[in-house]
């Protein structure tokens, strides 16, 4: 492919094995090997947590991330409050959340700037390439679009396919494809327009350095 693919890791812990105990343990490890695997993002989404859990976990996540790579980006998901409490380097909006526009504008009021960041990034999700391009005209960073081949947790959530996420790559913003991507399939997407790709399964069920490797010569 001509241009090198965006790689974004989506934490969710409760699909380690083991108890809880075992999986808090497990996820800053996981965090670890991603960034010095090279990951370009990892997204901290443990919606179970209540803001303080968050905001601890988040600390720790920030603190493995800086200390393991230079170029690894962390984002928490949702809570635009949190990322800023933690210095994490951004925010990722859910569809439902408010447009990243407002994230900015509040950002620039704000005296609560993240100091180790010159950028604070606010990518977000889509679902239909109508998203998409909303998200890019509300100057968000980037956006992940799913689920291209399967589900990413929404309820009846069926594949959109690989023709609609070539027409969300017309958006002039970044676009990485989830659900149900794997190493096999990757290329696809990326034939499709894609900038890159997300998972959680992709990640967490592989050693992410052969991942890395794999979908870097794609």
């Amino acid at each position: 492919m001509a241009h090198r693919c965006l790689l974004y890791y989506i934490t969710d812990r409760s699909q380690f094995r083991g108890d809880e105990r075992a999986r808090r343990r497990a996820l800053p490890e996981k965090i670890v090997e991603a960034a010095l695997a090279g990951v370009d993002y990892i997204q901290l989404r443990e919606k179970d947590l209540s803001a303080r859990e968050l905001e601890s976990l988040a600390r720790e996540a920030v603190a493995a991330v800086r200390e393991n790579s230079s170029l690894t980006r962390l984002l928490i998901n949702h809570r635009t409050d949190v990322a800023l409490a933690a210095g994490a380097d951004g925010v990722h909006l859910r569809a439902e959340d408010v447009a990243p526009h407002e994230v900015r504008s509040a950002l620039e009021i704000s005296a609560h700037l993240p100091l180790a960041t010159d950028h604070f990034l606010v990518a977000t999700s889509g679902h239909a390439p109508a998203d998409v391009f909303r998200a890019a005209s509300e100057k968000a960073d980037f956006a992940v679009f799913a689920p291209v081949f399967g589900k990413t947790g929404i309820a009846g959530a069926q594949p959109a396919g690989l023709a609609a996420l070539r027409e969300a790559c017309g958006a002039k913003i970044p676009v990485l494809a989830l659900g149900g991507v794997t190493i096999e399939n990757a290329a696809s997407c990326l034939d499709a327009g894609a900038a890159g790709v997300a998972g959680i399964r992709l990640f967490q069920e592989n050693k992410i350095e052969d991942v890395v490797r794999s979908l870097r010569t794609l």
